[in-house]
């Protein structure tokens, strides 16, 4: 049996086996990625809406910025956060360099675009439709916003699980900031690449299967979501009678 096969084989049992440095890892960077996402979320949703919804003098130059940031590199990310968490930044004070909250704050501005970006395009989208309904009952457009967001959940709901996948497979960012030390702030990317280098194949084998899974189990959850609202709010079928049918 060659290297590869053995170090797949023991890959297979660290997984199975839950092995508690491999779970530790995975605990880790789900937490990580969950507690950013979730506070991305609530903030680009609203941000978003109320975009869509907002006509003011450059509002072109913002959305064209904020298109920007969603193919900003994470590495770029990684190092305005150092800059601002160490010691002569202006948030030093804090001491959050390389620790779990370093983490959040990378995936969080990470995130953050990704989610206003898309929010505000479905919201502006259904506004097209259905927004002058809203404004003529004297609704604000912050509140129009809203609640065009609420009528697209299921779509908000996908940008959710598309932006948690964004922030679980990075690693630049939190190798910066986070330091990658081992029981405090490595997560499953940065302890792949680690480990890579260092030889260690099937504890980076089981971590890669482990990141597969869930970002099979993300992109499962995101056709599943899209199937179900399909079906939901699909027109119901008018049944024709036959022609020539006598009662």
């Amino acid at each position: 049996m060659n290297t590869f096969s053995d170090s797949v084989l023991t890959a297979l049992n660290l997984v199975t086996s839950f092995d508690p440095a491999l779970w530790v890892v995975v605990s880790r960077s789900l937490a990580v990625s969950a507690t950013a996402c979730l506070l991305a979320y609530g903030v680009g949703v609203v941000l978003g809406a109320w975009l869509a919804v907002s006509r003011f003098r450059g509002r072109g130059a913002v959305l064209v910025g904020l298109n920007t940031l969603l193919a900003l590199p994470s590495v770029v990310v990684g190092l305005v956060v150092y800059l601002l968490l160490s010691r002569t930044g202006p948030l030093g004070f804090l001491g959050w360099m390389f620790s779990f909250k370093a983490m959040v704050l990378a995936q969080f501005i990470l995130v953050v675009p990704v989610v206003t970006a898309l929010t505000r395009q479905v919201v502006e989208d259904v506004e097209r439709q259905h927004g002058e309904q809203w404004a003529s009952l004297g609704a604000r457009p912050w509140m129009r916003g809203l609640l065009l967001a609420w009528d697209e959940r299921l779509a908000l709901l996908m940008i959710g699980v598309t932006a948690f996948g964004r922030a679980i497979s990075e690693v630049g960012a939190v190798m910066i900031v986070g330091g990658n030390i081992d029981g405090f702030t490595r997560v499953m990317t940065t302890a792949i690449a680690l480990e890579t280098s260092k030889g260690d194949l099937p504890l980076a084998l089981g971590l890669g299967m482990v990141l597969l899974a869930v970002v099979l189990l993300l992109n499962a959850l995101v056709a599943g979501l899209r199937q179900w609202g399909e079906r939901r709010y699909a027109a119901p079928k008018t049944v024709q009678p036959l022609e020539g049918l006598r009662s």
